[in-house]
């Protein structure tokens, strides 16, 4: 996998491109045409503090073709560190970027992950806002790491099927951990991994007003919804954020770029709430 040169913002040690939505789908179709292969990530402040405890999330976020930035504080610090056209890159609104210009490219596309019947439900919800997409499959992966048949049996699936973009619609750090593992194995262009686009696109969670994403709220909108499951991760990462991130802008700390090799078959995806983000 080689790189996609642009620039990127230093969060808490982990790179997070400094693009927009235009630039991102710029870069992927670039990335496609090129056969530039490699895995995307779509991270916000909770993949940055999942990042400040797990070494290797954080190895596969800087090592990613591109890790765009899925919240306003990821734009927000990009600004203050000079990067001024660097602006949020929504995981739902990327995938629909990417769906709208398969239509005239030919890109092809295959949807890994979601609850029982999610991915299905999802290629009918992409064809019917997107007359003409070509969904060549979907899979819904059981809730732990595939054994070997299970393994055999997607690999043999996306094989026959030659998608150019693999949607990958788990967790983080579960999304990202599958992405680092199996890249070099699907041989597919792009594996991107977008959390809660499968729920949004199916309706399973509602959408805010933009004016609440622009203001860097959208995380209360989510919590409002999901509040059982989700208080810990913005109520307690969301202040040690804003504490860790201050130190950095401020040079009171230093946060280094890992970008050491990962060995793809140590990793685990893990087994986890299969929930997503």
């Amino acid at each position: 996998m080689s790189h996609l040169n642009h620039s990127y913002a230093n969060v808490l040690g982990v790179k997070v491109s400094a693009i927009n939505m235009q630039s991102a789908v710029d870069l992927v179709e670039r990335s496609i045409s090129t056969g530039n292969q490699g895995h995307i990530c779509v991270t916000g402040v909770h993949g940055v503090m999942e990042a400040q405890r797990d070494p290797n999330l954080r190895r596969i976020l800087n090592e990613a073709l591109l890790n765009a930035p899925d919240g306003m504080p990821m734009s927000w610090v990009g600004h203050f560190q000079g990067l001024l056209e660097m602006d949020r890159v929504f995981g739902p609104d990327f995938m629909a970027a990417l769906c709208q210009l398969s239509i005239t490219h030919g890109y092809s596309h295959f949807l890994y992950g979601g609850k029982p019947g999610v991915a299905e439900e999802l290629r009918q919800a992409l064809q019917l806002r997107f007359p003409g997409i070509n969904i060549v499959g979907t899979y819904t992966p059981p809730f732990r790491d595939l054994t070997q048949e299970e393994e055999a049996d997607l690999l043999a699936q996306v094989s026959r099927a030659q998608p150019h973009i693999m949607w990958i619609g788990l967790s983080t750090p579960k999304q990202e951990r599958f992405m680092a593992r199996y890249s070099n194995k699907f041989q597919v262009p792009i594996l991107a991994g977008v959390g809660a686009a499968f729920d949004y696109h199916t309706g399973r969670i509602r959408d805010c007003a933009p004016w609440i994403k622009r203001a860097g709220l959208q995380w209360l909108h989510r919590l409002l919804q999901d509040p059982a499951r989700l208080w810990r991760r913005y109520l307690i990462n969301n202040p040690l954020f804003v504490y860790s991130i201050t130190l950095q802008l401020s040079g009171l700390r230093s946060y280094p770029i890992a970008m050491q090799h990962i060995n793809p078959e140590k990793l685990t995806v893990g087994v986890e709430a299969k929930s997503h983000e």
